[in-house]
Protein backbone atom coordinates (compact mmCIF):
# COMPACT_ATOMS: atom_id res chain seq x y z
CA UNK A 1 0.00 0.00 0.00
CA UNK A 2 2.87 2.37 0.79
CA UNK A 3 4.39 1.79 -2.66
CA UNK A 4 1.00 2.37 -4.28
CA UNK A 5 0.51 5.64 -2.40
CA UNK A 6 4.03 6.78 -3.35
CA UNK A 7 3.43 5.89 -7.00
CA UNK A 8 0.12 7.76 -7.02
CA UNK A 9 1.79 10.79 -5.42
CA UNK A 10 4.42 10.70 -8.18
CA UNK A 11 2.07 10.24 -11.13
CA UNK A 12 -1.32 11.75 -10.39
CA UNK A 13 -0.06 15.36 -10.13
CA UNK A 14 1.24 14.93 -13.69
CA UNK A 15 -2.17 13.78 -14.88
CA UNK A 16 -3.89 16.62 -12.99
CA UNK A 17 -1.66 19.19 -14.72
CA UNK A 18 -2.69 17.78 -18.09
CA UNK A 19 -6.35 17.93 -17.12
CA UNK A 20 -5.80 21.54 -16.04
CA UNK A 21 -4.43 22.35 -19.49
CA UNK A 22 -7.49 20.78 -21.12
CA UNK A 23 -9.77 22.70 -18.75
CA UNK A 24 -8.02 26.01 -19.50
CA UNK A 25 -8.60 25.36 -23.19
CA UNK A 26 -12.29 24.62 -22.58
CA UNK A 27 -12.77 27.94 -20.79
CA UNK A 28 -10.68 29.63 -23.51
CA UNK A 29 -7.88 30.84 -21.28
CA UNK A 30 -5.49 28.91 -23.56
CA UNK A 31 -5.97 28.45 -27.31
CA UNK A 32 -4.10 26.42 -29.93
CA UNK A 33 -1.77 29.28 -30.79
CA UNK A 34 -0.78 29.91 -27.18
CA UNK A 35 -0.32 26.18 -26.48
CA UNK A 36 1.91 25.90 -29.55
CA UNK A 37 4.09 28.79 -28.35
CA UNK A 38 4.31 27.23 -24.89
CA UNK A 39 5.50 23.96 -26.42
CA UNK A 40 8.10 25.77 -28.49
CA UNK A 41 9.40 27.69 -25.48
CA UNK A 42 9.68 24.53 -23.36
CA UNK A 43 11.55 22.77 -26.17
CA UNK A 44 14.06 25.59 -26.69
CA UNK A 45 14.83 26.75 -23.15
CA UNK A 46 13.53 24.93 -20.01
CA UNK A 47 14.02 21.30 -21.18
CA UNK A 48 17.68 21.76 -22.16
CA UNK A 49 18.26 23.59 -18.87
CA UNK A 50 16.60 20.76 -16.93
CA UNK A 51 18.79 18.11 -18.59
CA UNK A 52 21.93 20.18 -18.09
CA UNK A 53 21.08 20.69 -14.43
CA UNK A 54 20.59 16.96 -13.87
CA UNK A 55 23.54 15.64 -15.85
CA UNK A 56 26.11 18.26 -14.82
CA UNK A 57 26.03 16.75 -11.32
CA UNK A 58 26.31 13.10 -12.37
CA UNK A 59 29.46 11.41 -11.08
CA UNK A 60 31.15 10.40 -14.33
CA UNK A 61 33.76 8.45 -12.37
CA UNK A 62 30.95 6.16 -11.32
CA UNK A 63 30.68 5.14 -14.95
CA UNK A 64 33.54 2.76 -14.22
CA UNK A 65 30.73 0.32 -13.44
CA UNK A 66 30.77 -0.55 -17.12
CA UNK A 67 28.60 -3.63 -16.77
CA UNK A 68 25.59 -1.71 -15.42
CA UNK A 69 25.94 1.28 -17.76
CA UNK A 70 26.37 -1.02 -20.77
CA UNK A 71 23.31 -3.04 -19.80
CA UNK A 72 21.18 0.13 -19.56
CA UNK A 73 22.49 1.31 -22.94
CA UNK A 74 22.02 -1.94 -24.85
CA UNK A 75 18.65 -2.78 -23.29
CA UNK A 76 17.44 0.70 -24.27
CA UNK A 77 18.75 0.13 -27.80
CA UNK A 78 16.96 -3.24 -27.92
CA UNK A 79 13.67 -1.60 -26.85
CA UNK A 80 14.05 1.00 -29.60
CA UNK A 81 14.65 -1.71 -32.20
CA UNK A 82 11.61 -3.70 -31.02
CA UNK A 83 9.42 -0.58 -31.05
CA UNK A 84 10.65 0.27 -34.56
CA UNK A 85 9.75 -3.21 -35.82
CA UNK A 86 6.31 -3.03 -34.21
CA UNK A 87 5.72 0.39 -35.80
CA UNK A 88 5.83 -1.24 -39.23
CA UNK A 89 2.36 -2.66 -38.53
CA UNK A 90 0.95 0.90 -38.36
CA UNK A 91 -0.48 1.77 -41.77
CA UNK A 92 -0.27 5.54 -41.22
CA UNK A 93 3.46 6.15 -41.68
CA UNK A 94 3.17 9.61 -40.10
CA UNK A 95 2.37 7.95 -36.76
CA UNK A 96 5.29 5.52 -36.72
CA UNK A 97 7.85 7.92 -35.29
CA UNK A 98 5.50 8.98 -32.50
CA UNK A 99 4.72 5.33 -31.70
CA UNK A 100 8.40 4.40 -31.46
CA UNK A 101 9.30 7.32 -29.20
CA UNK A 102 6.22 6.99 -26.97
CA UNK A 103 6.86 3.26 -26.55
CA UNK A 104 10.45 3.36 -25.33
CA UNK A 105 11.05 6.81 -23.84
CA UNK A 106 10.65 6.88 -20.05
CA UNK A 107 10.57 9.53 -17.35
CA UNK A 108 13.74 7.84 -16.10
CA UNK A 109 15.68 10.97 -15.18
CA UNK A 110 12.76 12.55 -13.32
CA UNK A 111 11.35 9.50 -11.50
CA UNK A 112 14.37 7.21 -11.23
CA UNK A 113 16.12 9.06 -8.42
CA UNK A 114 12.84 9.66 -6.56
CA UNK A 115 11.86 5.97 -6.55
CA UNK A 116 15.32 4.72 -5.54
CA UNK A 117 15.71 7.33 -2.78
CA UNK A 118 12.27 6.38 -1.46
CA UNK A 119 13.29 2.72 -1.19
CA UNK A 120 17.00 2.90 -0.26
CA UNK A 121 17.46 6.41 1.13
CA UNK A 122 19.91 7.54 -1.57
CA UNK A 123 20.11 7.95 -5.34
CA UNK A 124 22.02 4.68 -5.70
CA UNK A 125 22.42 3.65 -9.32
CA UNK A 126 20.01 6.21 -10.80
CA UNK A 127 22.81 8.51 -12.11
CA UNK A 128 24.48 5.55 -13.84
CA UNK A 129 21.15 4.56 -15.36
CA UNK A 130 20.73 8.12 -16.63
CA UNK A 131 24.17 8.01 -18.29
CA UNK A 132 23.34 4.69 -19.96
CA UNK A 133 19.87 5.51 -21.21
CA UNK A 134 18.83 9.19 -21.31
CA UNK A 135 21.34 10.44 -23.93
CA UNK A 136 20.34 7.52 -26.18
CA UNK A 137 16.64 8.29 -25.54
CA UNK A 138 17.05 11.79 -26.88
CA UNK A 139 19.46 11.12 -29.74
CA UNK A 140 17.31 8.31 -31.13
CA UNK A 141 14.13 10.38 -30.64
CA UNK A 142 15.59 13.13 -32.82
CA UNK A 143 16.66 10.62 -35.47
CA UNK A 144 13.35 8.71 -35.48
CA UNK A 145 11.16 11.83 -35.48
CA UNK A 146 13.26 13.49 -38.18
CA UNK A 147 13.19 10.44 -40.44
CA UNK A 148 9.42 9.95 -40.02
CA UNK A 149 8.32 13.58 -40.04
CA UNK A 150 5.04 14.00 -41.97
CA UNK A 151 6.73 16.80 -43.91
CA UNK A 152 9.21 14.24 -45.22
CA UNK A 153 6.84 11.28 -45.59
CA UNK A 154 6.40 11.73 -49.31
CA UNK A 155 10.07 12.38 -50.01
CA UNK A 156 12.67 9.84 -50.92
CA UNK A 157 15.23 9.12 -48.20
CA UNK A 158 18.05 10.69 -50.19
CA UNK A 159 21.28 12.41 -49.26
CA UNK A 160 19.56 15.73 -48.60
CA UNK A 161 17.20 14.12 -46.08
CA UNK A 162 20.08 12.35 -44.36
CA UNK A 163 21.97 15.63 -44.05
CA UNK A 164 18.87 17.33 -42.68
CA UNK A 165 18.41 14.55 -40.10
CA UNK A 166 22.03 14.75 -38.94
CA UNK A 167 21.79 18.53 -38.73
CA UNK A 168 18.60 18.17 -36.70
CA UNK A 169 20.41 15.92 -34.23
CA UNK A 170 23.43 18.21 -33.88
CA UNK A 171 21.39 21.39 -33.44
CA UNK A 172 18.61 19.95 -31.27
CA UNK A 173 18.45 22.00 -28.03
CA UNK A 174 17.84 18.87 -25.94
CA UNK A 175 20.90 17.12 -27.35
CA UNK A 176 22.95 20.27 -26.73
CA UNK A 177 21.73 20.37 -23.12
CA UNK A 178 22.75 16.72 -22.60
CA UNK A 179 26.19 17.13 -24.18
CA UNK A 180 26.97 20.29 -22.20
CA UNK A 181 25.79 18.63 -18.98
CA UNK A 182 27.97 15.55 -19.49
CA UNK A 183 30.99 17.63 -20.51
CA UNK A 184 30.63 19.82 -17.45
CA UNK A 185 30.32 16.75 -15.24
CA UNK A 186 33.40 15.18 -16.88
CA UNK A 187 35.40 18.36 -16.24
CA UNK A 188 35.04 17.87 -12.50
CA UNK A 189 34.15 21.52 -12.02
CA UNK A 190 31.38 22.49 -9.65
CA UNK A 191 28.58 24.53 -11.20
CA UNK A 192 28.73 28.04 -9.66
CA UNK A 193 25.92 28.49 -7.17
CA UNK A 194 24.40 31.49 -8.98
CA UNK A 195 24.40 29.67 -12.34
CA UNK A 196 23.11 26.47 -10.74
CA UNK A 197 20.14 28.21 -9.14
CA UNK A 198 19.30 30.14 -12.32
CA UNK A 199 19.47 27.09 -14.59
CA UNK A 200 17.55 24.94 -12.10
CA UNK A 201 14.82 27.56 -11.77
CA UNK A 202 14.40 27.74 -15.55
CA UNK A 203 14.48 23.93 -15.83
CA UNK A 204 11.79 23.55 -13.18
CA UNK A 205 9.37 25.31 -15.55
CA UNK A 206 9.70 22.53 -18.14
CA UNK A 207 7.44 19.87 -16.64
CA UNK A 208 4.45 21.96 -15.45
CA UNK A 209 4.39 24.20 -18.52
CA UNK A 210 4.88 21.24 -20.85
CA UNK A 211 2.06 19.31 -19.19
CA UNK A 212 -0.38 22.23 -19.32
CA UNK A 213 0.49 22.81 -22.99
CA UNK A 214 0.01 19.11 -23.69
CA UNK A 215 -3.40 19.05 -22.03
CA UNK A 216 -4.44 22.15 -23.97
CA UNK A 217 -3.29 20.54 -27.23
CA UNK A 218 -5.17 17.25 -26.83
CA UNK A 219 -7.91 16.68 -29.38
CA UNK A 220 -10.22 14.02 -27.93
CA UNK A 221 -11.67 13.05 -31.31
CA UNK A 222 -8.24 12.55 -32.87
CA UNK A 223 -7.01 10.77 -29.75
CA UNK A 224 -9.87 8.28 -29.99
CA UNK A 225 -8.81 7.53 -33.55
CA UNK A 226 -5.34 6.59 -32.27
CA UNK A 227 -6.53 4.37 -29.44
CA UNK A 228 -5.11 1.11 -30.85
CA UNK A 229 -1.51 2.31 -31.41
CA UNK A 230 -1.65 4.27 -28.14
CA UNK A 231 -2.82 1.17 -26.25
CA UNK A 232 -0.05 -0.88 -27.89
CA UNK A 233 2.58 1.71 -26.99
CA UNK A 234 1.25 1.84 -23.41
CA UNK A 235 1.41 -1.95 -23.05
CA UNK A 236 5.01 -2.08 -24.29
CA UNK A 237 6.01 0.86 -22.07
CA UNK A 238 4.54 -0.53 -18.85
CA UNK A 239 4.66 -4.31 -19.32
CA UNK A 240 6.18 -5.56 -22.58
CA UNK A 241 9.76 -4.25 -22.44
CA UNK A 242 10.17 -5.13 -18.75
CA UNK A 243 8.88 -8.66 -19.37
CA UNK A 244 11.57 -9.06 -22.04
CA UNK A 245 14.52 -7.32 -20.36
CA UNK A 246 14.11 -7.97 -16.60
CA UNK A 247 14.83 -11.73 -16.80
CA UNK A 248 18.16 -10.91 -18.49
CA UNK A 249 18.93 -8.33 -15.79
CA UNK A 250 18.27 -10.92 -13.09
CA UNK A 251 20.38 -13.56 -14.86
CA UNK A 252 23.28 -11.08 -15.08
CA UNK A 253 23.21 -10.72 -11.30
CA UNK A 254 21.70 -7.27 -10.84
CA UNK A 255 19.92 -6.89 -7.51
CA UNK A 256 18.43 -4.27 -5.16
CA UNK A 257 19.10 -0.65 -6.24
CA UNK A 258 20.56 -1.77 -9.57
CA UNK A 259 17.45 -3.78 -10.40
CA UNK A 260 15.09 -1.01 -9.30
CA UNK A 261 16.95 1.50 -11.51
CA UNK A 262 16.60 -0.83 -14.51
CA UNK A 263 12.93 -1.38 -13.71
CA UNK A 264 12.19 2.37 -13.55
CA UNK A 265 14.13 2.90 -16.79
CA UNK A 266 11.86 0.36 -18.50
CA UNK A 267 8.46 0.96 -16.91
CA UNK A 268 8.09 4.59 -15.83
CA UNK A 269 5.53 6.66 -17.73
CA UNK A 270 6.34 8.13 -21.13
CA UNK A 271 8.00 11.48 -20.49
CA UNK A 272 6.19 14.71 -21.31
CA UNK A 273 9.26 15.88 -23.24
CA UNK A 274 8.44 13.30 -25.91
CA UNK A 275 5.29 15.26 -26.74
CA UNK A 276 7.17 18.56 -26.78
CA UNK A 277 9.80 17.12 -29.11
CA UNK A 278 7.23 15.49 -31.42
CA UNK A 279 5.27 18.73 -31.78
CA UNK A 280 8.41 20.73 -32.50
CA UNK A 281 9.65 18.31 -35.13
CA UNK A 282 6.61 18.45 -37.38
CA UNK A 283 4.43 15.72 -35.86
CA UNK A 284 0.82 16.09 -34.78
CA UNK A 285 1.57 14.86 -31.25
CA UNK A 286 -1.89 13.39 -30.57
CA UNK A 287 -0.69 9.79 -30.33
CA UNK A 288 2.16 10.86 -28.06
CA UNK A 289 -0.02 12.93 -25.73
CA UNK A 290 -2.60 10.14 -25.48
CA UNK A 291 0.14 7.63 -24.62
CA UNK A 292 1.59 9.98 -22.00
CA UNK A 293 -1.85 10.25 -20.39
CA UNK A 294 -2.42 6.48 -20.38
CA UNK A 295 1.04 5.59 -19.09
CA UNK A 296 0.91 8.32 -16.46
CA UNK A 297 -2.36 7.04 -14.99
CA UNK A 298 -1.57 3.32 -15.26
CA UNK A 299 2.13 3.39 -14.29
CA UNK A 300 1.24 3.97 -10.63
CA UNK A 301 -0.29 0.51 -10.60
CA UNK A 302 2.08 -1.27 -13.00
CA UNK A 303 5.27 -0.05 -11.26
CA UNK A 304 3.80 -1.07 -7.91
CA UNK A 305 3.02 -4.52 -9.33
CA UNK A 306 6.57 -4.92 -10.65
CA UNK A 307 8.06 -3.85 -7.31
CA UNK A 308 5.80 -6.33 -5.52
CA UNK A 309 6.93 -9.16 -7.83
CA UNK A 310 10.62 -8.34 -7.32
CA UNK A 311 10.17 -7.96 -3.55
CA UNK A 312 8.30 -11.24 -3.32
CA UNK A 313 11.12 -12.94 -5.20
CA UNK A 314 13.72 -11.58 -2.75
CA UNK A 315 15.43 -9.62 -5.54
CA UNK A 316 15.13 -6.17 -3.96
Amino acid sequence: MENLIFSLNATMPVFIMMVLGSFLRCIRVVDDSFASKMNRFVFLIPLPCLLFSQLSKVDIDAARNIKFVAFCFFSTAACIIIASLLSLFIKNKALRGEFVQASYRSSAALLGIAFIENIYGNAGFAPLMIIGSVPLYNVMAVIVLSATSPAESEKKADKALMIKTVKGVLTNPIIIGIVLGLLWSASGLKVPNILDKAVKSIGNVATPMGLIAMGASINIKKAAGNIIPAAAATFMKLIGFAAIVMPFAILMGFRNAELVAILIMLTSATTVSSFVMAKNMGHEGTLTSFTVMLTTVLSAFSVTLWLFILKSGGLI
